[in-house]
C-alpha cells in the first residue's frame, strides 16, 4: 500500500519556500539596516555643507 499526499499541504509547502525565497532576495537586493540608513544621510548632508561652504557665489544657488 502506498501513502497518502495531501496535495493541499505540499502546494502551501511549496508556496511557503517560493515566498521565503523571494523574500531572501529582496533583503539582499534592497534591504539595509536603519543604521547603514541613517550613516548614508549623514554622510550626504556632510558633503552637501562642505559643497556649499566652498562656493565663491554665496548667494546663488547651484541650479540657477
Amino acid at each position: 500500500m502506498s501513502n497518502v499526499v495531501n496535495l493541499n499541504k505540499f502546494r502551501k509547502r511549496k508556496a511557503k519556500l517560493e515566498k521565503e525565497h523571494r523574500a531572501e532576495t529582496n533583503r539582499r537586493l534592497h534591504g539595509r539596516t536603519k543604521a547603514e540608513r541613517q550613516q548614508e544621510l549623514l554622510q550626504k548632508r556632510k558633503l552637501e555643507t562642505q559643497v556649499d561652504g566652498a562656493r565663491l557665489d554665496q548667494n546663488k544657488k547651484p541650479d540657477e
